[in-house]
């Protein structure tokens, strides 16, 4: 009866906790929040400063009693206390009141994570001020978020290219047929680019930059039309502040190797797909959701290795959030399928 009542005055909510943003969906209201998953706090005290866009702004420019921190790391809690912190604050901004009625929430997690890792997060949930919660592998939120019907007889297959890592899966009848996922995303590119400007021109450059830089005139086929664009830095030989341009070209040079272990996933996947659904998605082709899908001709690539049509959802980064909040529209199915 409590649980009846507590559902009348609550907002069910769901959550893609990811390692470069969190977007929260609130039932019947749709995606309502959406920021970096950064949190800024005081190194003496640990008392948070900011969190999500606010702390983002902090990235590299902190004095040096605060540190702005991403307490997610490849897909998974780094640390438990931040993203605890985390969590209320979004739930909170979101507008659920908390103490009168707490949510009910369905977080979407990596496939490939532990058993401990599925107990942080659930536990971090929870501490956040929810009611009871709900890990949703990320591929099936994925999956059903841009409109895929995995409950039918069919191959299903979704390639999800977040900011800790890349997941593949397989899906039909509503269950996972075959899934991997490796520790290279979006964070992982951030990281080959500034190497790439330290390497190639003793160029210091930070996340934010490297990020921009990735966002702008990032590709990993080469493009109809060349892009560049100023770079600002420092020079890691004089000390001084440096402006140098640079191009698509030399980008995609150095996103080759994060690029290259997409790939192989995909191909890996592919292998060890049934007979029969193989047959399907020689029409069918699969999906690419999360940021990586927003890299420019990442599709065309990954059509040219595997032979398969490409389709780029419509709204790639809010796939995740979008999937978790038609499964909180029909927890019982989550319940049944998750074998609860």
């Amino acid at each position: 009866m409590f649980a009846k009542v507590f559902g009348l005055f609550s907002n069910d909510v769901g959550i893609d906790l990811g390692t470069a943003n969190t977007l929260v969906y609130v039932r019947d209201k749709g995606i309502v929040l959406r920021e970096p998953s950064v949190v800024a706090r005081r190194e003496d005290t640990g008392d948070v400063v900011a969190v999500g866009l606010e702390a983002k702004k902090m990235l590299g420019r902190t004095p040096m009693n605060i540190s702005a921190l991403r307490p997610m790391k490849d897909g998974v809690i780094a640390d438990f206390d931040v993203t605890e912190a985390m969590l209320r604050h979004f739930i909170q901004k979101a507008g659920n009141s908390i103490k009168f009625a707490p949510p009910r929430v369905i977080v979407a997690v990596p496939s490939g994570i532990t058993e401990v890792e599925r107990r942080a997060v659930r536990e971090s949930a929870i501490h956040a001020g929810a009611r009871d919660v709900h890990l949703l592998p990320e591929p099936i939120a994925a999956s059903i978020g841009v409109g895929m019907p995995i409950d039918e007889p069919t191959a299903n297959m979704i390639v999800d290219v977040g900011g800790g890592t890349t997941e593949v899966a397989i899906i039909s009848l509503s269950g996972v047929v075959f899934t991997k996922s490796i520790r290279v995303g979006g964070d992982e590119m951030d990281t080959a680019i500034i190497n790439y400007m330290k390497r190639a021109y003793n160029l210091m450059i930070g996340e934010r930059m490297a990020e921009d830089i990735k966002v702008k005139i990032g590709s990993a086929a080469p493009l109809d039309e060349e892009l560049t664009m100023e770079v600002k830095g420092r020079d890691s030989v004089a000390g001084l502040p440096k402006t140098l341009h640079i191009s698509s070209q030399e980008i995609r040079d150095a996103l080759n190797d994060t690029i290259n272990s997409i790939t192989e996933l995909v191909r890996n996947a592919l292998e060890r797909c049934p007979p029969e659904l193989s047959a399907d998605l020689v029409d069918r082709g699969f999906f690419l959701a999360g940021g990586g899908a927003l890299i420019r001709n990442l599709d065309r690539l990954l059509s040219d290795a595997t032979g398969l049509p490409v389709i780029v959802a419509d709204d790639p980064l809010s796939a995740v959030a979008n999937g978790t909040g038609i499964v909180l529209e029909n927890l019982q199915w989550l319940l049944k399928t998750r074998g609860h």
